[in-house]
């Protein structure tokens, strides 16, 4: 046999042997043998056959259910490892053929636990890789969901330059010294209230399209609409060029854009309108400012209020700004002095400037106010 096994006695093959070989054989044997050397009479051959038969089937059943006793613990055995009760090999004692399957058994139980081991010590790295997938795909989504909010108020050249600079995390409230634009439709009431409310929603959308653009190309933050109004905050987030001069341009490409969008209206037989913008250059108070369950990102302050008033007073297409910001810019542009004007809640004039476009060579800068 491969296995090595040789049919002795402690083989269940050997017991089967034994077992036919007394059940079959040896009771005649011995009785042929008595009846033809020790001449015994056939009536007391018939009782020495009866109990040698007798013997030699209880013997020998004896060995075959010795050996099904140690088949039924080796089941036994397997089942208790089968169901979690056992997890020590199996230790049995019987016959060759039984020792050799425990034997085998055994071997095949070590290697299934340690292939079991390797999958644990597998399934806990594909756990810490999933751990690991999922933090980083929070993190993607915040950083994804943070640009996407940031990006509402400034445009997609700074998202980068915010998440950056504060770790992730919006600005933290904070004085500084910035220039804040304020831009206001004139007359949108009256015209609002001749329009369909589709078409004064239209026309907004594609005004505030426009003008939102052309803030985050000169580098400004949206701060907020307020009905037809814009608030618009330069020098915050990105500290490059000149603030101020960042919201003159802006102010005066927002004029220029206003006037394809008031042809373009007019060709299709649509409402037109002007806008009034003022522009302050000073000191304000940065911050999320609201209540828990509504927060706002805004700037508030003496030079936020200024600009409102300036913005108050422009005409439609007029651009006025604040004293700072005309000291502060740097740019090359046309002005023409107001002299002081008297704001509401200021107990002090104003002074401040109508910018007029850009400055060329043959102009002066600054012109006097033609009264």
């Amino acid at each position: 046999m491969k296995s090595g096994l040789k049919k002795t006695y402690n083989t269940f093959s050997g017991k089967i042997l034994v077992a036919l070989g007394l059940m079959a054989l040896l009771p005649y044997l011995i009785v042929i043998y008595l009846f033809f050397y020790e001449r015994i009479t056939p009536s007391e051959m018939v009782y020495l056959f009866s109990f040698l038969a007798l013997f030699s089937i209880l013997t020998g059943f004896l060995l075959l259910r010795r050996s099904a006793d140690q088949i039924y613990r080796l089941s036994k055995e397997i089942s208790k490892l089968e169901s979690g009760e056992k997890q020590d090999p199996i230790d049995i004692e019987g016959d060759l053929e039984l020792a050799e399957i425990a034997k085998h058994f055994n071997s095949m139980l070590k290697k299934l636990n340690e292939m079991n081991h390797k999958n644990q010590e597998q399934a806990t790295q594909l756990m810490v890789y999933a751990r690991d997938l999922s933090l980083s795909y929070q993190r993607t989504r915040q950083e994804e969901e943070l640009r996407n909010r940031i990006s509402r108020y400034v445009g997609n050249n700074l998202v980068e330059r915010l998440i950056e600079l504060k770790d992730g995390v919006f600005i933290e409230t904070e004085r500084k010294n910035v220039t804040v634009l304020f831009a206001d439709i004139r007359s949108f009431t009256a015209m609002a209230e001749r329009m369909e409310a589709e078409d004064v929603v239209s026309m907004l959308n594609e005004y505030f399209s426009v003008m939102v653009d052309i803030i985050f190309k000169n580098s400004g933050l949206l701060d907020k609409f307020v009905g037809d109004q814009l608030i618009a905050v330069f020098g915050l987030v990105d500290i490059s060029g000149n603030h101020p001069e960042n919201a003159i341009r802006t102010a005066l490409e927002m004029e220029a854009a206003l006037q394809k969008i008031r042809k373009d209206r007019k060709k299709r037989g649509q409402a037109i309108f002007e806008v009034g913008i003022g522009i302050n250059t000073g000191a304000a108070i940065i911050g999320n400012i609201g209540s828990e369950n509504r927060m706002d990102y805004t700037v508030i302050g003496d030079c936020v209020n200024v600009a409102a008033r300036l913005e108050q007073m422009a005409k439609g297409g007029e651009i006025i700004i604040g004293e700072q910001a005309y000291l502060q810019n740097t740019g090359g542009f046309h002005f023409e002095s107001r002299g002081e004007v008297y704001v509401k809640n200021k107990l002090e004039p104003v002074i401040c400037y109508n910018v007029l476009g850009y400055a060329t060579k043959s102009e002066p800068e600054v012109q006097e106010a033609h009264i």
